[in-house]
């Protein structure tokens, strides 16, 4: 297996393709609903009050209410775009779990033998302090295929670091 198809051309007129495991698209839909069903009738309701008060020009609530409500707007389109374009790779159902691919958790060392665990996850669900890296990042790149005991050269804003793979695994079924 080549691992999950990934479209890495910015020049594409295509949307690329948004790798996303089901816990992922699950958060991406909770907080497009949680947006739509709960935070934007509030703000849409503070702005009929606010806008019943007279001068507009210089009531706070309806301009930041106004402001607000522009935020979740440019939120909620921009959340459905990346669930339209999320493609659902359970990594429990990879079928080479030798190798790095979307979804493993990979621990690796570095020449001082300071080891790190690292899951690599779609690009919506990355979170560095929880050891989750997007699937573009640099390093889950350099990841992507590896098996345990190769080494990785990671190209990084401060140089190149090496990194050797030490294990590999991925979420049972």
């Amino acid at each position: 297996m080549n691992g999950p198809s990934f479209t890495d051309s910015p020049s594409s007129m295509l949307p690329r393709e948004n790798l996303i495991t089901p816990a992922g698209l699950a958060a991406l839909k909770a907080r497009y609903d949680h947006l739509l069903g709960t935070e934007r009738p509030e703000i849409v309701a503070i702005v009929s009050w606010a806008a019943g008060n007279g001068d507009r020009s210089e009531n706070g609530d309806y301009l930041y209410g106004r402001k607000r409500m522009r935020e979740i707007d440019r939120e909620l389109a921009h959340l459905a775009r990346r669930m339209k374009a999320a493609r659902v790779v359970d990594p429990a159902q990879a079928p080479d779990k030798t190798r790095a691919w979307f979804g493993a958790t990979v621990t690796i060392a570095d020449e001082d033998d300071e080891q790190r665990t690292v899951t690599l996850v779609g690009d919506d669900e990355q979170d560095a302090a929880g050891g989750k890296i997007g699937w573009s990042a640099p390093l889950a790149r350099a990841l992507r295929g590896a098996a345990v005991g190769d080494l990785r050269t990671v190209r990084l804003p401060g140089g190149e670091k090496e990194w050797e793979v030490v294990a590999i695994t991925y979420p049972s079924v």
